[in-house]
């Protein structure tokens, strides 16, 4: 598997080197890829302010000027064949492809390429704040673009993230956000977007734009199609008949059935994301932090991993194993006495108040489904009733933004491979929330937050220190969350399914363009 992607990556690297030949148009009449999800795909349309889960549709509409590479741990050529930065850090130059289109069929180029980051930046939304280090975007000449930055980032890695990253064409129509709000797209990728039923099992169906730089010499699916299938069961017996090509996740029992499927490909691998139960520290039972710290000891976390058998893995800290940031040591354990002590000092527990608390999760989300039922018996032994409740993810999350739980249950993974999203994010104070879901408001750790990104180029030791602090912060100090798990991300797909392999820094992304189909 190594040697594949190392070769993948050489690839890569000789293509960007390589005179673009002329792209060769897409075939036609192959079936298509069919990618079953339990959620909905997409919650926003807009590439400026996309942040949730049509990451695995648009990094096949849309590109960023480099990708991540999971073997090297590296930026390697996407948009861009190469790079530069000026010693201090704060000077990077971007040499553009050529002969690449946006799907609208106007080139990109270097203005291309500042009309859309900059557009970005002003949204002020989603991940846009990873361009916070841009000072200035300057065209150098039609293929060369240069960032003048405030203070040092990693504009290389930056510029690989998931979101926010996209580069568009901001000329495909004179109200551009009007454009997007109609499911329409303006990307360069290899697949563009043909339908999308909002609501509808068959959410959204992307064909392959014939005119993409890489051109079409190989076998690949002319359509991709991404179908909501909340019931896992029936997810897996789509995959069985063929009518879904790729399940990107299903409970321990089926995936161990899939695993030993003939006909059937499994991947098993460890992931970014990560299992968090946000605490809501602004307003109900939990702003009490005796009460949060409290559901934090009542987390069964070995008998949850015990329990998913092989689909998660311990936490440790807030950022898992591979990013800077992660803290070692830290793998939390279930404490019932001391979760008793800390209700009762409360008014609550054993003998005291009932309490009742109010947790969400994700419809179709099995492994979350686990942790709310444990939890929920786990605290009635405590006198405390948790009423869980599954939830279609734009729903949730709307009701997350107006503060209506007590506990928010969801997965969160890096914008891009690095650990400060992990935490500018989601605990960095905020306001609307947007993924602020505890409602911390703390400005000792959004001080220590801003110094990271600098450190990340500066001093990365320091930087790690950082994350040390902030890690110590948020679940010690101000115990505004508790993780459970990191995901192991384990896919299944049809046998005859070629070159799929995943990313960590793209949760559930399959990348269309790699598949080979045969069989």
């Amino acid at each position: 598997m190594r040697r594949r992607l190392v070769a993948a990556a050489a690839l890569v690297l000789l293509a960007a080197c390589s005179t673009p030949q002329e792209p060769q148009r897409a075939p036609a009449g192959e079936s298509p890829f069919v990618y079953v999800k339990n959620t909905d795909i997409v919650t926003e349309w807009d590439p400026s302010r996309s942040y949730s889960n049509e990451i695995i549709a648009f990094q096949n509409v849309y590109e960023t000027l480099t990708l991540w590479n999971p073997v090297t741990k590296k930026s390697a050529p996407r948009l861009a064949t190469s790079w530069r930065s000026s010693a201090d850090g704060r000077t990077w130059t971007f040499s553009l492809r050529s002969g690449v289109t946006f799907h609208t069929g106007r080139p990109l180029d270097a203005e291309a390429v500042k009309a859309s980051i900059e557009r970005t930046m002003r949204a002020k939304t989603g991940a846009s704040y990873i361009w916070d280090a841009v000072s200035s975007i300057r065209v150098e000449g039609p293929l060369t673009v240069t960032f003048a930055l405030k203070y040092p980032v990693p504009l290389d890695l930056v510029a690989s993230a998931g979101y926010a990253a996209y580069i568009y064409d901001t000329k495909a129509a004179p109200d551009l956000a009007a454009f997007f709000r109609q499911g329409r797209d303006a990307g360069s990728g290899p697949y563009t977007v043909t339908k999308w039923n909002q609501g509808k099992e068959d959410e959204l169906t992307l064909s392959a734009y014939d005119g993409y730089w890489g051109g079409w010499r190989r076998p690949h699916y002319n359509t991709i199609k991404y179908k909501v299938v909340p019931d896992t069961e029936r997810a897996y017996r789509m995959l069985q008949s063929g009518e879904a090509s790729f399940v990107d996740r299903l409970d321990p029992r089926l995936f161990a059935r899939a695993s030993a499927a003939p006909g059937l490909r499994t991947s098993d691998r460890p992931s970014f994301t990560t299992a968090m139960m946000l605490f809501n520290t602004a307003s109900g039972p939990m702003k009490d932090i005796r009460i949060r710290k409290a559901v934090q000891k009542a987390v069964d976390y070995q008998g949850l991993v015990k329990a998913l058998k092989g689909s998660v893995m311990p936490a440790s800290g807030v950022v898992p194993e591979g990013l800077l940031g992660h803290v070692p040591g830290r793998i939390p354990e279930q404490d019932l006495a001391g979760a008793t002590r800390l209700l009762q000092q409360a008014g609550y527990g054993p003998g005291g108040r009932p309490l009742r608390l109010r947790l969400t999760y994700g419809e179709g989300e099995a492994d979350e489904q686990v942790l709310a039922r444990r939890l929920r018996a786990t605290l009635r032994k405590l006198n405390v009733t948790l009423e869980a409740r599954g939830m279609h993810w734009n729903a949730q999350w709307e009701l997350g933004k107006k503060r209506g739980q007590d506990i928010f249950v969801m997965y969160w993974w890096p914008d891009y491979a690095d650990g400060y999203s992990y935490f500018g994010q989601v605990f960095h104070s905020a306001n609307p929330p947007v993924f602020n879901l505890s409602y911390l408001n703390d400005r000792t750790l959004d001080a220590l937050l801003g110094t990271v990104p600098e450190l990340t180029v500066t001093d990365k030791p320091a930087a790690q220190r950082a994350y040390e602090q902030a890690t110590t912060r948020v679940l010690d100090q101000r115990a505004a969350a508790a993780l459970p798990w990191v995901v192991k991300a384990r896919r299944a797909y049809l046998g005859g399914i070629q070159g799929y392999e995943d990313n960590p820094a793209y949760p559930d992304v399959v990348f269309g363009y790699d598949l080979r189909p045969s069989g």
